[in-house]
């Protein structure tokens, strides 16, 4: 029998598409946001939320550009369906839910909902990778998203970034916090839960 050709280095890069490396793009940023917020535990400087808020929203740009230039190029393919899942989940899911942490949601409740948050996020990606074929009409696009789409945790990043802009972060987040049970929730996590929440709920948001 004849023996397969043995794999050329580097033919996993090779198979990526022009719009692969703008989703890579996206989860560089969503790494760079929590390296950020890490800065910003270890030195206090506001800058560097300032800094992850801004990664997210190039995330966000580097999202919608790989699927212009893959439906401009017509080409994708299972993989870069499952690259821009996993990416989102970084930078729209992990990266938000840290700065939060970072700017003062460090209470147990906080935590849970944080976590509840992002476990929402990864399960909406899920979902939609699942259920993406059935959602699709005669041209194979996809007509609507059930849940809100997971990129728009980006509102929640704009009012972190404005939060601390304003100084409103750590002991002074807006409306306090309050003890339950005789641990921390801070009220204004609850916006966390709320998008998650939406995330996986069942309404039909059209797909531009």
């Amino acid at each position: 029998m004849p023996t397969p050709p043995a794999p050329k280095r580097f033919s996993m890069i090779r198979e990526f598409h022009l719009a692969d490396w703008f989703t890579l793009g996206n989860a560089v940023c969503g790494v760079g946001a929590l390296f950020s917020v890490m800065s910003y535990l270890e030195t206090g400087e506001v800058v560097h939320i300032y800094f992850a808020c801004a990664l997210v929203l190039a995330a966000l740009i580097f999202d919608v550009l790989d699927g212009r230039i893959a439906r401009w190029r017509q080409k994708s393919s299972a993989m870069g369906r499952e690259l821009d899942s996993l990416a989102d989940v970084i930078s729209f899911g992990v990266a938000p839910a840290i700065i939060a942490y970072g700017c003062g949601m460090q209470g147990l409740y906080d935590r849970i909902v944080l976590a509840y948050f992002v476990a929402c996020g990864v399960s909406r990606l899920a979902r939609y990778n699942v259920t993406a074929e059935t959602l699709s009409g005669d041209d194979g696009k996809v007509k609507y998203f059930e849940g809100t789409p997971i990129p728009t945790s980006i509102v929640l990043v704009g009012l972190l970034a404005l939060a601390a802009y304003m100084g409103a972060v750590r002991e002074h987040l807006w409306f306090g916090q309050v003890l339950i049970g005789g641990f921390t929730l801070h009220p204004l996590v609850l916006l966390f839960a709320l998008s998650g929440s939406l995330m996986i709920s069942r309404i039909r948001i059209p797909k531009l």
